[in-house]
């Protein structure tokens, strides 16, 4: 095939990223794996390496969970640079979200607003895509590296909130790398209240105890994260903050979208749309609450920083300010796959400029 239909089609690909979903290839996710592979196959400096609760990310720029919501494309994300992909949110239960439309593009802003309301095809379909792709992986020495996070989610008409992350936890914990418990989506009615002491403290539990009751292979089980929202009241993040460092969660992901809308958002034409905002106008949100999480947490916990990321400079300073892993989404809707290799460069260039010989080392350099 030729290089120009490859950009057409990962360029097509991208660009309807805000979507969440591989629709271009969705009825044909081999030429997608196959498309894919020749975009990002260069080294790149072992900086770049980093090394998080005992696993091995090659570069510390993840694909957010919304994109892949089903697992239908992650050799393809891979091969385009990603140092790790995290699906989701996969709920036990299928379901398909709100109704449409329900994603807005906010262009010159470099912004989305979505409501997507958790559309997943379900445990069970996910967890048949995800066995398909660890057992071509397996097969495939060669294939691009990196890792897999699972992100979990509840349905909407559950009543039992703890049940359903549980059970997202037992059906996919063992084709993941890390698992998230996503309590902060906006678009779920009920679902923020999750981040209250009470409620993250019992769902914690429950995880942990489901996961630690499973066998796992030699690096042991993965990783539990709490996503948490950026527009919490300065209490409510103490109090996420305090039910972290207590609970043995193992990290946090810092954030997700905003109910905010700043004057230019609020004038744009699609500004009074429902839901998550993401992009460039979240990113001073996002950044001040992961520095805060940061200081509050102590340092102690690994957080994955997300939220209007675009650039190796907005990585590098999520890095500064606190942050082990970082994640894109809306910024490659915009940016297209080059963004990825480019996002790289800049970063490694921003580590050696500042004399990081790696990213675990510049991780919270603002607060020392």
């Amino acid at each position: 095939m030729k290089l120009g239909t490859v950009a057409k089609r990962v360029g097509a690909l991208f660009g309807v990223a805000s979507a969440g979903v591989v629709w271009t290839y969705r009825d044909d996710p081999v030429q997608f794996r196959f498309d894919a592979a020749t975009w990002e196959t260069r080294p790149f400096p072992e900086s770049l390496l980093s090394t998080v609760w005992n696993r091995t990310f090659p570069n510390p720029i993840g694909l957010a969970a919304g994109f892949d919501k089903d697992a239908e494309g992650v050799e393809g994300l891979l091969c385009m640079g990603f140092g790790f992909v995290e699906i989701g949110s996969v709920t036990p239960l299928p379901q398909p979200g709100n109704a449409k439309p329900r994603v807005f593009r906010l262009p010159e802003l470099n912004a989305v607003i979505n409501r997507y309301g958790f559309n997943s095809s379900g445990v069970d379909e996910v967890g048949k895509n995800l066995q398909n792709f660890r057992t071509r992986a397996a097969q495939d020495p060669a294939r691009a590296p990196g890792l897999l996070g699972v992100n979990l989610g509840k349905n909407k008409t559950s009543d039992d909130a703890a049940a359903d992350y549980c059970l997202g936890a037992a059906k996919l914990g063992r084709h993941a790398d890390y698992l998230v418990i996503n309590v902060s989506s906006p678009n779920t009615p009920g679902l923020r209240a999750l981040q209250s002491r009470k409620q993250l403290e019992l769902i914690i539990k429950r995880m942990r105890s489901t996961r630690d009751s499973m066998s796992w292979g030699v690096l042991g089980p993965p990783p539990i994260l709490v996503k948490v929202a950026p527009d919490l009241p300065d209490v409510d993040r103490r109090d996420v903050a305090a039910v972290a460092l207590r609970s043995g969660i193992d990290g946090l992901i810092v954030s997700n979208t905003t109910m905010h809308r700043p004057q230019l958002v609020a004038d744009h034409p699609c500004g009074h749309e429902t839901g998550g905002l993401s992009g460039e106008p979240l990113r001073q949100e996002a950044l001040a609450a992961l520095k805060e999480m940061y200081r509050l947490t102590k340092g102690k916990l690994p957080i994955i920083g997300c939220g209007g990321i675009s650039t190796g400079q907005h990585a590098y300073e999520s890095i500064r300010a606190g942050a082990s892993l970082v994640q894109l989404y809306t910024g490659i809707a915009y940016g297209g796959p080059a963004l990825v290799p480019r996002l790289k460069r800049e970063l490694a260039a921003c580590l050696e400029a500042d004399g990081f010989q790696s990213v675990g080392a510049a991780v919270g350099a603002d607060h020392r």
